[in-house]
């Protein structure tokens, strides 16, 4: 089964895409995913784009505010990550080298977040649910399956996300770093090296496709780009890729992936 109903503490839940264009970044979603809309409003006439698969929620799109133009800030997926207490955790970020950037904060009856930086520059959001849990179903095509952080620091990222949230790790034949959440894979961590230049530790989101030729072929054709393209051993094939309006992630044909079992 692919259909969760409730993300166990620390666990990846969510990630949603904030972009300076919606309706070219909608669409584009749209055509490679196959995925659905529901518009909701979101107040000041802006809306939340939630995008559905086989009618259930799998990620969602939202405008970022002209502010954020004059700061500089690119279109980018955020990844959320579901905690039992949002405001519990805001010391233990601040203690142990992090910091907030943005809340605690209520979004509507849906959930409390917050945004924070990691001590190596990255960020990412805690989703404290309420009525929204996070994507209904997660791994199989069309869907969120696999979250991965690109740090500058491994054992700085690794002893922060240990400390704050109780992850624990694991590293397989190749040295890459695979995080453990009550017993559960939930993610991974790479190290940078000099071919990322000067590109700032960041969370990344891989989302799963059935025929991996096909949507590398549709991500061009569709305006985006294919940065990289590379095999994961023993995983499937993958590309690093942005979408027409600018943000990345990654899309991959995963060979085996788990079913959810809560």
């Amino acid at each position: 089964m692919y259909k969760v109903t409730k993300y166990p503490h620390g666990t990846f839940s969510w990630a949603d895409v904030g972009t300076y264009d919606t309706e070219k970044g909608k669409s584009f979603y749209m055509e490679l995913f196959g995925w659905e809309k529901q518009e909701m409003p979101m107040g000041g006439g802006m809306t939340y784009t939630m995008f559905h698969q086989d009618g259930e929620n799998v990620a969602a799109l939202s405008p970022m505010l002209p502010d954020a133009a004059e700061q500089g800030i690119p279109p980018a997926w955020t990844n959320y990550i579901t905690v039992d207490d949002v405001d519990a955790i805001v010391d233990p970020i601040k203690g142990n080298g992090g910091s907030i950037v943005h809340g605690p904060m209520d979004v509507f009856e849906n959930g409390r977040m917050l945004i924070l930086q990691d001590p190596t520059g990255a960020h990412v959001a805690l989703w404290q649910p309420k009525t929204h849990i996070g994507a209904d179903i997660i791994n199989k095509p069309g869907a969120m399956m696999w979250n991965e952080l690109a740090t500058k620091d491994i054992e700085k990222a690794k002893d922060f996300y240990s400390k704050v949230l109780g992850w624990e790790y694991e590293v397989d034949d190749t040295g890459y770093i695979m995080i453990k959440n009550n017993g559960r894979m939930n993610g991974g961590i790479l190290q940078m090296d000099e071919s990322y230049g000067e590109m700032p530790s960041a969370w990344t989101v891989y989302f799963n496709v059935d025929d991996f030729e096909a949507s590398t072929k549709k991500v061009e054709e569709l305006g985006g780009k294919i940065m990289v393209q590379a095999e994961a051993p023993g995983v499937g094939p993958f590309a690093v890729i942005t979408d027409p309006t600018g943000a990345a992630l990654t899309i991959m044909k995963a060979d085996k992936v788990d079913a959810w079992e809560e």
